[in-house]
């Protein structure tokens, strides 16, 4: 190990941070959401819009909720209304957009076979996203893996369709990884919009219909290269659970799916936000796919240099709320970023030690490092620059997944050729210094080795701090971003609900048999 840490003392943070997730678990445990709920019925098969446009599965969920009957589960409640009157799931959520069947009036004599049909799509559901990941896999199996670091790009037209031809473009010149952008604000809309869309605000708004045209765009585009392509998007907000569901159905690869960036950056109420991630993440394990985690933000509001430690006490927590879900640390994207001042001296050599440290502390994880934006400026090429000397930090500490820099991150949005010279720059400098981690050793007590002590000591120290009073009452405090949030506030409060005696989530135990089969594979 290059920067001689502390054992003892990453041993004492990943205790903390056990504690505390635990704390997080007690909370949720007793509770759901309108968004899990709403994830189940559209893992059920619910689809399509009332004659107002609004979701179906918002519809039903709302309807229950209504007659107080969400706390048992919109899955116990469909399989009454399966038993009572005969239809599929979809059809009875027509209806009842319909005001055609009344919820609380539904018999309950009929339960446990409406249950058991219930069980069985559900059952088939879990093996549609099982067979996503399976071809995944053997695609990958077929042809040649990209070496890490991969290229991650973006794409954020506001149209899926010119979304498509950016990311083939993209794909030919060499990208490994395609984010589309989600339509500003959409993580504060409480439904998720329905069909391709073709309008948006700086990105496309994040739409099964929309996840479907660029899976099979990259599909194309990957079978002609000889390479997979993975797809990223926003299992985040309000919609957490009900997107990474949707991800799931339609074989995306990556989903930026963060414990508490809605709470601090969307001012979405904790427990909401908690309750949420938990279910995404289990239906994200059982998918295959790697969730990025959101520590990177944390440096647009804080110092990067005072501030280093909180990104990793946040990627210490992450990692544990991540296991409690069944994600394996091989599916763990922790975020961090290139964000100190280069003005300051041996500012390199402390992105260094930061990104070494990660990789360090986080063997396993596919970590994803991200460029410099704080201090970028209308200069190009200066741009040009700081983003070489990122790309050289993240093959020189073994980063997997790159977000790419662009020269002209603070001027406009970028050109398709502003990002044809980001990836040209990545790939010039991964090529030039591929082996170069292996020749290297860091000076002991040097200060590289010096910083990456202190801030996991401070690390540490704070986990530890948190662990005795608990993550909600940390975020109340402003311990993370320096940003201060109510436990009671926020959006998106009024939409947890308290679990009732006999609640079911059919999917909680079939997607942690998925997860425990695939472990046990490996």
């Amino acid at each position: 190990m290059k920067l001689d840490l502390d054992q003892a003392l990453i041993s004492r943070a990943r205790t903390a941070a056990a504690s505390i997730a635990d704390g997080v678990m007690a909370e949720i445990k007793p509770c759901t959401t309108v968004a899990v709920e709403r994830s189940i019925l559209r893992l059920l098969g619910v689809d399509g819009v009332d004659v107002d446009g609004v979701p179906l599965p918002n519809v039903v969920v709302d309807r229950m909720a209504e007659e107080g009957l969400l706390g048992l589960g919109a899955a116990r409640v469909m399989a009454r209304a399966m038993a009572a009157t005969g239809d599929d799931v979809n059809t009875i959520a027509a209806k009842i957009s319909r005001d055609e069947i009344e919820l609380a009036e539904l018999p309950t004599a009929g339960e446990a076979a409406g249950m058991a049909k219930i069980s069985a799509i559900a059952t088939k559901s879990v093996a549609r996203i099982a067979a996503n990941r399976n071809y995944r896999e053997e695609f990958i199996a077929k042809h040649d893996e990209a070496p890490t670091p991969w290229l991650y790009v973006i794409v954020a037209t506001g149209n899926i369709y010119e979304d498509v031809k950016q990311a083939t473009a993209a794909a030919q010149a060499g990208a490994d990884v395609i984010a589309v952008i989600r339509s500003t604000a959409q993580s504060l809309l409480d439904y998720v919009p329905y069909g391709a869309t073709t309008e948006g605000f700086g990105g496309t708004y994040a739409t099964q219909e929309n996840f479907r045209i660029m899976r099979a765009a990259l599909d194309e585009i990957g079978q002609e290269l000889g390479r997979y392509i993975r797809l990223v998007n926003y299992a985040s907000g309000l919609c957490m659970p009900e997107i990474a569901a949707m991800g799931a159905l339609e074989r995306l690869d990556m989903m930026l799916n963060d414990a508490m960036y809605g709470i601090l950056f969307r001012d979405i109420n904790m427990l909401r936000t908690l309750a949420d991630q938990h279910f995404s993440r289990m239906i994200n394990s059982a998918a295959g796919i790697i969730i990025n985690t959101g520590e990177d933000n944390y440096l647009t509001t804080a110092d990067a240099v005072e501030a280093a430690h909180t990104v990793l006490a946040s990627q210490f927590v992450n990692e544990a709320l991540a296991l409690r879900s069944g994600l394996p640390e091989e599916q763990m994207g922790l975020g961090h970023a290139f964000e100190i001042d280069p003005a300051m001296e041996d500012s390199l050599l402390l992105e260094i030690a930061q990104a070494e440290m990660a990789r360090e502390i986080f063997p396993k994880h596919p970590l994803k490092y991200m460029p410099p934006t704080k201090f970028m400026t209308g200069d190009i090429f200066r741009g040009h620059l700081m983003n070489g000397m990122f790309n050289l930090t993240g093959v020189l500490t073994d980063q997997h997944i790159q977000l790419l820099g662009i020269l002209t991150e603070a001027i406009h949005t970028p050109f398709m050729q502003d990002r044809d010279l980001a990836i040209r720059n990545a790939k010039h400098v991964f090529n030039s210094a591929r082996h170069l981690r292996s020749e290297i050793e860091f000076v002991k007590g040097g200060r590289i080795q010096r910083r990456a002590a202190e801030v996991l000591g401070l690390a540490t120290n704070l986990l530890e701090e948190i662990a005795a009073s608990g993550l909600m009452a940390a975020i109340e405090k402003g311990l993370f971003a320096e940003i201060k949030r109510p436990r009671d506030g926020g959006r998106g409060l009024e939409g947890v609900v308290r679990k009732a005696s006999g609640y079911v989530n059919p999917f909680e135990e079939l997607l942690q048999k998925e997860i425990n089969a695939r472990r046990v594979g490996q």
